[in-house]
């Protein structure tokens, strides 16, 4: 999450209880801006007015040959014209066309151009959409457009996207308002008609299990059928001879009266032809059958008479949905849930289409030539496009993303298809680890040390952490976008239990170069024994080395020669044959972590093995860059200190010196006006001596650390050795500082709450990477959180479950390995069993397919015989040796099962079938463990996704009884009538999907011109800062396409800033996008996603949709229990809002339990004397007031006025506030009080003059009163009407249980602070 505001600031929202600005509004990145960006502010202003003058938008008409004839189209001179054909053909009365071509004022225009060069292009004018002949290609693209938008395309099923990709939950959370769910008029209409047991949150349980139907989509009426089927006829591809008279395809057609075409597609268009199922005659049917068109749509339209209503009801089906939750990915890979409905459901049903099998003839034709291209030269050739303006690098970089986009998606299902063993390798005779693969253009191979090149750095484990590190390496420098240097497309898939990296194949790297030649231009060739030596590569490599604070250093070959290199020695140089400059193997980038590497590496081994205390699997552990930047920032700062104080000195000696010429300076001036001549520049002087005091000049400081120290280089010379100790000693800091500032600081910053608390592993491990610490230090996170305060002991267990999920994730890649790819979900299942499974079956058997067995001789069964014990161990030596970490000895009793399985499917790229796993002891008192999440009935839950509270466990009870006898395991045929054996069986793992890492760089200019907003808008010049912040909003969608992660942070950023600019209906209308495309892009359970639902309901509560603000505060609740569980550290803030929020509708009672909630949560968490706490309990003694309860009213506010007079001191503001509204309260409270025993004593009197009652009986006690507190057992005196008591008296009563008599002897209240409050009736 990001960083929440001081929790003192939350006094605010409890005045008004409307604004909850003050309650989770994020600090501002508190940016150390410096002159250069001033001068970025002036560049991108400057860039940004040079756009505004050129871009104008405004409406053109289009002119079509058919109905409607002509349409208005919106565009912009910045645009291009593919933008205007995508704008055209996106409409829904322009569907049909696809082949065709603009002209304006009778010239063609240039479909690859901008429409600036179009001639004469002004408001208004007419642009004519003129049809083309089709080409095969063109026919093919056409048919399948034209599937897609009928809905009869049918589900795809590929390697790289898995059940459900991309899936938005968006749409289900709230009952939204149309498309525009900003619509505030609407929505505080529904306001009104909530009612308290209606509310979103009405059933929400704090202490409840995860709902996992939370995270799968409702199930989807099937939209209306169009057509039956459409698809490549029989007698497809057209013979020589009918080519020869413009025959490009055959198509069949079945319509929903049942009648079937047979369909040509002609040059000129479609049309029906003469063939049927068992005769080929493909010329033009007779009359009244001979329809004919240009598109394939108008022909069905006019072949069908159902047609036309079907596709208008499809039409309307599809525009109740969010544009954003249906348009397909193209510059991302769409995520993946780990857990997804059963194959029955309507979201996931596989449905039965021919024409799927056809699709790739269809996309890529006969010979499959169009997919087959040339990676690296279309990655280069972009980079190499001009960048001299804005527009010029506006279109190259959005050029460069979508190539890397679709390089990425391409090289990800060629990883997945090597990894499955369906690709042939180019040298079989090799081992397997040493295999490579060329598919598609792309080159394969595995992250193992296959030739022995990292022997002595670790072998296969040091081999895996160096591609790694190569792809981060690639993305820093392709970051860098350093004119006149190249890198290779790179990307690492993990798929099975298997590390492949794919790259773009550089020209030249296959080429086998003379024996005295070696094999790269510059650095190290086979490691560092020979060493190559080009001045060409040194200035492009000198300016990477630059920016990566990377030292020029010496280095040595093993004949002791020296070579002086930009770079580590690993880092190597190639003359590809195209002439460019290749920078490979970019590993090494920053030094080695040699504090890790002394406590843990040693290269020897005692009688074959290491000791236990060094035996870290690699020695590959170096710093990050995020280390290095923090560090160079002290040392900058060390040095502007450092300068500052010699200028002090100097203008100290200077100004000693001057003040004898003072007089003379007087004497100097004969006038008046030359005194305010001389005063007027003396000011003017002065100010730029006040200037330049506080501008240091840093361009002689310099900063940089040697990669390849502690490597093995040994110095030749006395001065080489003295300057390798130096670099070894600024190494070694930078490590320290690690150690005794960076670690300490981040988890103080978490326990002091500066910082927001990370849910769940992945943002725990982003959160250390951005403070530069790796993760191998999570083990010491959780050394030096087992004591401490709540917020440390979440820590704790939240770095002891990311250590378990990562361990589990080495042994089950080890299990997998050399396991074939039919047997995976078996060995999944077994090992889940094993660590999550216990509870159904102590002792669990892995589910083996004799069969297969016997058809994979040669595989590793290996997982069949771990146990729940094997694998524990397993999992606590995988800890110790990867973390250094000792797990105790109940350690898997602990963890959240639920979290964990969740972390090990994302780690693993699992897809689970969503049903009720069985996987904690039903324990009474420990809520959080409980996953019940579904109900126990295995068809009925996934079909319906229906969750239940109490029967849901009982019912797992009574099937655990069931199934813990010695029962055989149960076939996949009869698993979904009899409940397994064990919680999981292989069913259950419905897919598994390759994780991939790529080198993709962020755009250049979308992020300075986001940056210039934002130090914009710090620094007051709003018209500037919002000017800029929609020009880097149009360059993210211009270059990543809108469904990019990219955009959906620039979006949740954007709405932070227009909401706090008081734009809410903008924000509001961003947030949502934000979250759509979180969800599509990021994942529908990702701690990004909740924190955009969780602003998405800030938004529409202060927009007047406190309806649909709530629902997305459930939602974002539930997602938070199934990602971490209950009682988040930060959740506190979240439960805070939502009770302002049930305030605001009158919704008394629900809010005072909100608030109490929050208030327990932050007692427990930053104790009761926490400004924190004070803040909260300030907020819940108004709820209590408003929930007439007075007394405990004035008793919270008392201990909120109490700490704050404590912590904060009388004047400060939230200290007399609370002693304000303590006196309010205590009026009141007294007030009500003495009006509640008036009422009594009259009731009492009243009953004494009832002639029914005597003096021996008893009046009836009030409706919700005993008899005790009306009477106290005696006969009221008329005197009891009047309440003769003092304040102080009236404040003790309050204070006490309620039954003080004036009998009680009143003693002097003890209050620090004399308080005299009149009581007002």
């Amino acid at each position: 999450m990001g960083e929440e505001d001081s929790d003192v600031k939350t006094l605010n929202a409890a005045r008004e209880p409307d604004d909850l600005e003050d309650v989770i509004k994020p600090k501002a990145n508190h940016c150390e801006h410096h002159g250069e960006n001033s001068a970025i502010v002036k560049s991108i202003g400057a860039e940004g007015g040079e756009d505004q003058n050129i871009e104008n938008v405004f409406d053109i008409s289009i002119v079509l040959p058919h109905q409607p004839y002509k349409i208005q189209v919106p565009v912009s001179l910045q645009g291009q014209v593919q933008d205007l054909r995508s704008a055209i053909v996106e409409q829904p009365g322009t569907f049909q066309y696809t082949c065709f071509h603009l002209e304006h004022n009778g010239q063609r225009i240039n479909d690859f151009t901008e429409l600036s060069d179009v001639k004469d292009l002004a408001p208004g004018s007419e642009i004519r959409l003129i049809e083309d002949p089709y080409t095969e290609r063109d026919a093919r693209m056409h048919v399948v457009r034209i599937r897609e938008i009928i809905g009869v395309a049918g589900n795809r099923v590929d390697m790289l996207n898995g059940v459900d990709a991309g899936l938005s939950l968006h749409e289900t959370v709230a009952p939204w308002n149309g498309s525009d769910a900003a619509s505030a008029a609407k929505q505080k209409s529904a306001n009104l008609k909530l009612t308290a047991d209606a509310n979103p949150l009405s059933d929400f349980s704090f202490d409840g299990p995860a709902l996992i139907q939370t995270l799968l989509p409702p199930n989807q009426e099937a939209p209306p059928r169009t057509i039956k089927a459409l698809g490549v006829s029989p007698w497809n591809p057209p013979p020589p001879t009918f080519r020869q008279r413009g025959h490009l395809l055959y198509l069949q057609l079945t319509t929903n009266e049942g009648e079937q075409f047979q369909i040509t597609s002609h040059v000129s268009g479609f049309f029906v032809n003469r063939s049927s199922n068992s005769k080929f005659d493909p010329v033009p049917k007779a009359s009244p059958k001979n329809a004919m068109a240009h598109s394939l749509l108008t022909l069905i339209q006019a072949l069908s008479p159902s047609f036309g209503d079907a596709f208008n009801m499809l039409l309307e089906a599809n525009n109740k949905r969010d544009p954003l939750a249906t348009f397909q990915l193209t510059s991302a890979i769409p995520s993946n849930p780990w857990l997804v409905s059963a194959s029955s459901s309507s979201t996931t049903a596989h449905q039965p289409d021919l024409t799927r099998t056809q699709e790739t003839y269809l996309l890529s034709g006969v010979e499959n030539t169009e997919t087959l291209r040339d990676w690296n030269e279309e990655i280069q050739s972009t980079r190499e496009l001009p960048r001299e303006t804005v527009q010029d690098r506006v279109f190259r970089e959005r050029l460069l993303a979508k190539i890397f986009a679709e390089f990425n998606d391409a090289a990800a299902r060629g990883g997945a298809l090597v990894a499955r063993g369906e690709v042939a390798p180019l040298n079989p005779t090799e081992s397997k680890d040493a295999q490579i693969f060329v598919y598609n253009g792309i080159f394969y191979s595995f992250g193992a040390d296959g030739v022995g090149t990292f022997t002595s750095e670790g072998g296969d484990e040091a081999a895996r952490i160096a591609v790694g590190k190569d792809v981060a390496g690639v993305r820093s420098v392709n970051q860098l976008d350093i004119a006149g240097l190249a890198t290779p497309g790179t990307i690492i898939v993990d798929y099975l239990g298997k590390r492949l990296v794919a790259q773009s194949i550089v020209p030249g790297i296959f080429k086998q170069r003379e024996p005295d030649e070696p094999q790269v231009d510059y650095g190290g060739v086979e490691g560092k024994d020979i060493v190559a030596d080009n001045d060409a590569f040194v200035p492009t490599f000198s300016q990477v080395s630059k920016a990566l604070k990377v030292k020029k250093h010496a280095v040595w070959d093993k004949e002791r020669k020296k070579h002086v290199l930009e770079g580590s020695v690993e880092t190597k140089g190639l003359l590809g044959t195209d002439g460019r400059k290749y920078i490979l193997d970019l590993y090494r980038l920053t030094p080695l972590d040699i504090s890790w590497l002394d406590a843990y590496w040693t290269d020897s081994i005692c009688h074959g093995q290491k000791p236990l205390e060094r035996n870290y699997p690699h020695r590959m552990s170096v710093l990050r860059p995020e280390l290095i930047e923090a560090y160079w920032r002290v040392k900058m700062s060390e040095y502007v200190k450092a300068e500052l104080d010699k200028r002090k000195d100097d203008q100290k000696n200077v100004a000693d010196g001057d003040k004898s010429d003072q007089a003379d300076q007087k004497s100097a001036i004969e006038t008046r006006d030359a005194q305010s001549t001389g005063a007027s520049g003396a000011e003017k002087n002065g100010l730029e001596t006040t200037r330049d005091r506080g501008r240091v000049d840093i361009s002689s400081f310099s900063f940089s650390l040697n990669p390849d120290v502690f490597c093995g280089q040994v110095p030749q010379t006395a001065e080489e050795k003295e300057e390798w100790a130096n670099d070894e000693r600024d190494v070694r800091a930078v490590a320290d500082y690690l150690h005794q500032n960076i670690i300490p600081e981040f988890i103080r910053d978490l326990k002091e709450g500066e910082v927001g608390f990370p849910m769940d592993g992945q943002s725990l491990s982003r959160l250390m990477h951005k403070r530069g610490i790796n993760v191998r230090y999570v083990g010491k996170l959780a050394s030096l959180t087992k004591e401490g305060s709540p917020r440390l002991q979440a820590l704790n267990g939240l770095a002891k479950q990311e250590m378990i999920a990562r361990a589990f994730k080495h042994v089950a890649n080890w299990y997998l390995k050399n396991l074939p790819t039919a047997m995976a979900p078996s060995c999944l299942a077994h090992l889940l069993n094993c660590l999550l499974g216990t509870e159904t079956n102590s002792s669990p058997k892995a589910q083996l397919d004799e069969d297969l067995q016997y058809l994979y001789k040669d595989a590793d069964f290996s997982f069949a015989d771990a146990t729940p014990q094997s694998l524990q161990t397993d999992i606590e030596t995988q800890t110790q040796l990867r973390y250094r970490y000792t797990l105790e000895e109940a350690w898997l009793s602990s963890v959240r099962r639920a979290q964990l399985l969740r972390e090990i499917a994302l780690k693993l790229g699992l897809q689970l079938l969503a049903k009720d796993y069985c996987m904690s002891p039903e324990t009474e008192g420990r809520p959080s463990d409980l996953v019940s999440m579904t109900n126990g009935s295995a068809t009925a839950s996934l079909i319906n996704g229906h969750a239940t509270n109490g029967t849901t466990s009982n019912g797992g009870k009574r099937k655990k009884k069931r199934n813990n006898g010695d029962s055989p395991p149960i076939s996949a045929t009869t698993s979904a009538i009899l409940e397994p054996p064990h919680t999981f069986i292989a069913d259950d793992i419905v897919n598994i999907v390759p994780i991939v890492k790529d080198s993709s760089s962020k755009s250049v200019l979308a992020e300075e011109a986001l940056e210039a907003g934002r130090i914009s808008m710090m620094q007051n010049q709003k018209e500037l800062g919002q000017e800029l912040l929609l020009e880097s909003l149009s360059l993210h969608e211009q270059i990543y396409g809108i469904l990019h992660p990219e955009v959906a942070r620039v979006y949740h950023q954007l709405a932070m800033l227009y909401y706090n600019l008081d734009e809410k209906d903008a924000a509001v209308e961003l947030a949502h996008k934000a979250v759509v495309i979180s969800e599509r892009t990021i994942g529908i359970d990702s701690d990004e996603t909740i924190l955009s639902y969780l602003n998405l309901s800030l938004f529409e509560h202060a927009n007047h949709n406190t309806a649909v603000a709530l629902a997305c505060q459930r939602h974002a609740l539930e997602l938070w229990k199934i990602i971490y569980g209950p009682d988040h550290p930060d959740c506190m803030t979240t439960y805070n809002n939502a009770a302002v929020m049930l305030q605001h509708l009158k919704f008394f009672h629900e809010s005072r339990v909100w608030f109490e909630k929050s208030y327990a949560i932050s007692e427990y968490m930053s104790g009761k004397d926490s400004v924190s706490t004070a803040t909260l309990a300030f907020q819940l003694a108004q709820a209590l007031a408003l929930d007439q309860d007075h007394k405990g009213g004035v008793n919270r506010m008392r201990e909120a006025y109490s700490i704050f007079h404590h912590k904060l001191g009388p004047e400060d503001r939230n200290t007399k506030e609370a002693d304000s509204w303590l006196d309010q309260l205590t009026v009141n409270a007294v007030s009500i009080a003495k009006h509640a025993k008036d009422v009594q004593a009259q009731k009492v009197r009243r009953a004494l003059f009832t002639p029914r009652v005597t003096l021996r009986t008893q009046p009836q006690a009030p409706v919700g009163r005993s008899s005790t507190e009306g009477m106290n057992g005696h006969v009221a005196h008329p005197t009891d009407s009047l309440d003769n008591r003092s304040i102080d008296e009236l404040m003790k009563y309050i204070e006490s249980s309620g039954d003080a008599t004036r009998k009680t002897p009143t003693k002097k209240r003890k209050n620090p602070r004399s308080r005299r409050a009149e009581p007002s009736l």
